[in-house]
């Protein structure tokens, strides 16, 4: 049998043909259902990021599919699939059994992917305020990038659980979509990016950041005592600029969050929430579904900020 694969090389990213034989040696084989696009994936596609580790390489670090051997619905995410090891962007792929889990109770293949690397790291954002009790109150919770896949689910998991919820953005044409998903007020991207004090009123109870940079430097400034920040993302920059004092005189965490190298029961944990805590008649509304042949210009819609929401890869069946 043939299968197509997106497959990356060092000049080039192409659609090819693949067979079993050209599969990994060791994992396990699953037929592939579902991707999707994060903007990771996004760099890679368009390769403006140094996302591959090793050539030639499947993208897609998410996938959702069937062991061909026992019939399980599984899937994986991370782990360094379409980076250091073949990934999902595939009609079939043999995957590390360490790095597969269980498909939860109660939620489909395609459901999966609408969460993605996107969701499952919302959630992680989540458990981390959790852990350092930042809990619903009536100060709000602050989201960045909050249309973008990984903002857009953590707002609908916030005001889920109960929290308060600012959506920052620099689209205020997407106020209805993001009060939709449960946001109390929407914050102009342009008021958090500008260069602020290094301590500022305090305004958020906590946050979730996806942006970085001076975005993210404001957001520490403006955080209330004993609150945290799940940093997650840097589309706006890689440096911080900032003071220490919201460290130490109001107490205030900031939580690194990485979905790359979870550890198993850290991932069982945050499936197990998601699979409970997710609204999936709007996680349907705020994703759509692709065939593979469309990735390139979906990525550059992505990476040009015109893609809303959660994009699901449809890969016909091997």
């Amino acid at each position: 049998m043939t299968y197509q694969a997106l497959v990356a090389r060092e000049n080039t990213v192409a659609l090819e043909t693949i067979t079993d034989e050209d599969l990994p040696n060791d994992g396990v084989t699953i037929d592939v259902a579902y991707s999707s696009l994060n903007y990771k994936d996004a760099l890679a596609v368009t390769r403006r990021g140094r996302i591959v580790r090793r050539f030639p390489m499947v993208l897609g670090i998410d996938l959702a599919g069937t062991d061909i051997e026992t019939g399980a619905k599984v899937l994986a995410v991370g782990q360094g699939l379409g980076e250091s090891e073949w990934g999902g962007y595939t009609q079939r792929e043999r995957v590390r059994a360490d790095a597969l889990v269980p498909l939860p109770d109660g939620m489909s293949l395609e459901q999966s992917m609408q969460l993605g690397t996107a969701g499952f790291t919302a959630m992680l954002c989540v458990l981390a305020l959790e852990r350092n009790e930042v809990l619903p109150d009536e100060r709000e919770v602050v989201v960045t990038g909050a249309a973008g896949g990984v903002g857009s689910i953590a707002v609908m998991l916030l005001s889920r659980l109960g929290y308060r919820v600012a959506a920052s953005t620099g689209r205020p044409e997407l106020e209805p979509y993001l009060r939709g998903l449960g946001a109390t007020s929407i914050v102009a991207r342009e008021e958090l990016a500008q260069q602020g004090a290094p301590m500022q009123s305090e305004r958020w109870a906590g946050g979730i950041d996806t942006v970085g940079g001076t975005t993210l430097a404001n957001v520490f400034a403006q955080t209330s005592y004993g609150g945290a920040i799940a940093c997650c993302g840097m589309a706006g920059g890689h440096e911080l600029a900032a003071a220490v004092w919201p460290l130490i005189l109001r107490n205030v965490s900031l939580l690194g969050v990485s979905s790359i190298r979870t550890p198993r029961a850290r991932r069982l944990e945050a499936w197990s929430r998601l699979a409970r805590d997710v609204d999936f008649a709007k996680l349907a509304e705020l994703s759509g579904k692709e065939p593979l042949s469309r990735v390139f210009e979906l990525s550059e819609e992505l990476l040009a900020g015109r893609v809303r929401g959660r994009v699901v890869i449809e890969m016909s069946p091997a």
